[in-house]
């Protein structure tokens, strides 16, 4: 476990925050993959047994997946544990590591920023227009995107404020 009494107050703070945010974003992918699966077999129930396919299951489970998709790619950004080639970081001198690093969540927060932007673009957008069967507006679907993409955002800046301030714990960081 790490000292944190030489980590200033305002970044424990933040740290906080971004930890409760991705801990909701966790408790929200879960509930909805337990959602997705009762919902997968009330469709099996219904076709086999009651004869009857219930034709909403496709919809939801759509709008299900998108949530598991961008929420759980974002808690993937704040716990450093998203999909990565560490490869080249591992193999260069210790003060590239250390740009390549920098490089690699500066990057993650750019595209955090299009996510959010473009997806909410298409969120609003798309909300006069009704998912069918479902009748939810058709903004539910990239909800999720523009969600995950301000997340992203969101983690990768906190990631940038701790390196800016030496109090970067990612292990694969600047070892």
């Amino acid at each position: 476990m790490q000292d944190t009494s030489d980590i200033p107050s305002g970044l424990r703070q933040m740290d906080r925050a971004l930890d409760a945010l991705a801990f909701i974003c966790r408790i929200l992918t879960g509930a909805a993959l337990v959602v997705l699966t009762i919902i997968g077999g009330w469709l099996v129930f219904g076709r086999y047994v009651l004869n009857a396919t219930p034709t909403w299951v496709e919809q939801a489970s759509l709008l299900l997946v998108m949530l598991i998709a961008f929420l759980g790619a974002a808690v993937g950004v704040h716990d450093n544990t998203h999909l990565s080639v560490v490869m080249l970081r591992t193999a260069v001198p210790r003060k590239l590591r250390a740009l390549l690093v920098v490089m690699t969540d500066v990057i993650m927060a750019v595209f955090g920023a299009f996510m959010f932007w473009y997806g909410l673009k298409l969120t609003i957008f798309k909300w006069e227009s009704l998912v069918p069967l479902l009748q939810v507006p058709e903004g539910l679907r990239s909800l999720p995107l523009t969600i995950g993409g301000a997340l992203i955002l969101l983690f990768s800046v906190g990631h940038l404020i701790r390196l800016a301030m030496g109090a970067d714990m990612r292990r694969d960081s600047i070892e």
